[in-house]
């Protein structure tokens, strides 16, 4: 009972740089509204775009809102901040920003290669607190289960998040392997739920104040060596 048959994987972070695709489609939108609207000011830049969308996102905390909706939101309220209120432009200016985000994602060069290896052997699963779902990354027919935070309400590190991941994989959390890259969300939160983990320590912080952990690896091309060890 306490073998690993089921690994779900943390997504922004662990299988893609979110950072680096949020801004590249941040910039898009900014290329796309100063051609639309020459008047936008200079000071109107990334950083603004992200600082508006991070506002938006706490008044609207324990609303319920998708990812999607928060961020139309923020463009909505950025053409306010520029003097050009339009809910067409922002819904359109959504539109190319969620069509950038997904479709221009860039998998870590060990994504592929870990996930082919494992896939006839365990089944696999997502959890994240993020909202990119496989098929629109090239990730469709990877996993079996998705558990995305924004559609429960909670958020990892939330162990009721995992406790949802268990029981959509059918299996038991003895049997389950969490993958992550924040030790706050995904080790901790597993570690609160008994669900044994993997920190994914891509730029090998140090980890000396951390709490304890199961397993820490510098890229997915280690996570069959974890695997030998717990069969």
């Amino acid at each position: 009972m306490n073998k690993i048959t089921t690994i779900s994987f943390d997504a922004d972070g662990t299988l893609w740089d979110f950072e680096r695709v949020m801004r590249h489609a941040l910039g898009c939108v900014l290329v796309e509204l100063r051609r639309l609207v020459p008047s936008v000011p200079d000071l109107l830049s990334i950083e603004t775009l992200i600082a508006i969308r991070d506002q938006v996102a706490e008044e609207q905390k324990g609303r319920g809102l998708t990812h999607e909706a928060i961020r139309l939101e923020a463009f909505k309220r950025t053409l306010q901040f520029i003097e050009s209120p339009d809910d067409d432009l922002a819904a359109h200016l959504n539109a190319l920003y969620l069509k950038h985000r997904f479709e221009d994602i860039q998998l870590f060069d060990d994504v592929l290669p870990i996930l082919n290896t494992l896939q006839d052997h365990y089944m696999m699963g997502l959890l994240s607190n993020g909202n990119t779902y496989p098929e629109r990354c090239g990730l469709g027919g990877y996993f079996r289960f998705v558990v995305f935070a924004q559609d429960y309400g909670i958020q990892k590190p939330d162990p009721r998040l995992f406790e949802i991941a268990i029981k959509c994989a059918g299996c038991t959390k003895r049997q389950l392997l969490h993958i992550g890259d924040s030790f706050q969300n995904d080790i901790i939160g597993a570690k609160q739920v008994g669900v044994r983990s993997v920190w994914l320590n891509r730029q090998r912080e140090d980890n000396a104040t951390r709490g304890q952990h199961d397993f820490e690896i510098s890229s997915l091309r280690e996570l069959t060596g974890v695997l030998e060890q717990l069969a």
